[in-house]
């Protein structure tokens, strides 16, 4: 999986590449999650849009990083998800604790 870091707007964008699934799939985004975490940064979107899967190990990092940001005063959004990934998070209910959004524009947006 690659990862592709930016800043726009004083937020952190990540674009992963590929599938998360867990394993060596998700390690680099888990780490880089972290990096951000301790460097302290408050606003971070997550967009799916070059993400072709996500699986129960992928959603269960998704989650744990939401909730560490939560803990840590920042904001963690999900932004651009292809179908699939939508119709993941929708039957998981996860758009209900995430911060979902259609576009990486609306996502960065949103934030206070």
């Amino acid at each position: 999986m690659k990862i592709v870091l930016t800043g726009e707007n004083g937020v952190a964008v990540l674009r992963p590449e590929g599938k998360l699934m867990g394993g060596p799939d998700t390690g680099e985004l888990d780490k880089t999650l972290y990096l951000l975490l301790e460097s302290g940064a408050k606003k971070v979107v997550l967009d799916l849009g070059m993400t072709d899967w996500i699986n129960s190990s992928g959603i269960a990092i998704l989650i744990h990083h939401w909730k560490k940001f939560r803990e840590a005063g920042a904001q963690f959004h999900l932004a651009n998800a292809s179908e699939k990934t939508q119709h993941i998070l929708a039957i998981s209910h996860l758009c209900a604790i995430f911060h979902c959004y259609s576009s990486l524009h609306d996502a960065i947006a949103a934030f206070k």
